[in-house]
């Protein structure tokens, strides 16, 4: 009987470390990992955060890269700790289950004041005077509109029709634009080709643009492509949800870009996430960041501190007077 309680005494002990770890587990960090899914606004704004909670903070920082869905999932496993752009309507359902379920809390919105959907170089409609192009779409202003000119945004590999260029296949917007082009009938005019990557789309781009030639694909701002190149958006039909849902028919819908993480992080680091909830930007202003990175080949921790050395009197509302004083002493 002794050697039953003391086996039972044991097991308890066990159990109440077990939970005490666990819940000292859940409410301390030594790390704090952001999400990189692949395009460049996501690392400058990583990088902006990162500076200002290593050296105002204290804390370690590390980037995860990876697809949508692998550092969303990621996010609700806690695994990612910090997403500093969650493209909400992107991945509307997924998004809103990990809410519902209470795996992810999102503590402010980065920017709403964002566009995406197909565009096409200016000088395809308007033609470019200085450069001697001639307009060779003048009546090209919707979506729909391609329907006419499938020869002038020609496949090169395939005569017979266009080609659209879209989102990489990893992204979910790229089913959103395989169906919209379905529900307008495109499909039988168009080849839809999904690139690997980002920096596929801009050197598909890069390329047309820099021998004034026609080009239509999927791009989205605030990026410093939109910012440095002369681009005009194709217009779509009003946003309708219901339509938007069933067959994509529509422009894209509002889609606020917010700042989400890890549904254990506001415990583990609170004055953190008290930061990152103040943390606020704009089309303009990343646009701003992505253009200076672009134009001065910079990498976004370069930008990341040219823009904290510039903007000192916007980001050091969003912390404390001694952390604005650390983050400032660390970039002189």
């Amino acid at each position: 009987m002794k050697k039953i309680i003391f086996t039972c005494l044991l097991f308890a002990v066990f159990l109440i470390t077990a939970c005490g770890n666990s819940e000292e587990n859940a409410n301390s960090i030594d790390v704090i990992k952001f999400a990189d899914a692949g395009w460049d606004s996501i690392r400058v704004h990583n990088s902006i955060a990162q500076t200002i909670i290593e050296e105002g903070y204290g804390y370690e920082t590390e980037v995860t890269n990876g697809t949508t869905a692998a550092t969303m999932q990621a996010l609700q496993q806690g695994d990612i700790n910090v997403y500093m752009e969650v493209w909400t309507d992107n991945v509307k359902d997924i998004y809103e289950e990990m809410l519902e379920k209470g795996d992810i809390v999102t503590l402010a919105t980065n920017f709403a004041d964002n566009t995406q959907g197909l565009y096409v170089p200016t000088y395809v409609i308007e033609g470019d005077a200085e450069r001697g192009i001639e307009p060779v779409a003048p009546d090209l202003k919707t979506v729909q509109d391609l329907e006419k000119y499938p020869q002038i945004f020609q496949d090169p590999e395939d005569s017979s029709k266009g080609r659209v260029i879209g989102a990489p296949s990893s992204w979910a917007v790229s089913e959103h634009l395989e169906t919209k082009l379905e529900t307008y009938g495109l499909d039988e005019y168009y080849n839809y080709l999904a690139p690997g990557s980002d920096a596929a789309i801009v050197a598909e781009l890069a390329g047309a643009y820099q021998k004034g030639e026609p080009w239509v694909g999927y791009y989205w701002s605030p990026t410093w492509v939109t910012a440095s190149y002369d681009l005009t958006l194709l217009e779509d039909n009003p946003y309708e949800a219901e339509t938007w849902e069933s067959t994509k028919g529509t422009e894209f819908p509002p889609n606020d870009v917010v700042i989400s993480v890890h549904k254990d992080f506001p415990n583990q680091a609170s004055e953190v996430a008290e930061f990152l909830s103040n943390y606020k930007s704009s089309n303009a202003a990343t646009e701003e960041m992505l253009k200076y990175m672009g134009e001065n080949e910079l990498d976004p921790d370069e930008t990341a501190e040219w823009w904290l050395k510039e903007n000192e009197a916007i980001w050091t509302e969003w912390v404390p007077e001694e952390v604005a004083e650390k983050v400032k002493a660390s970039l002189q």
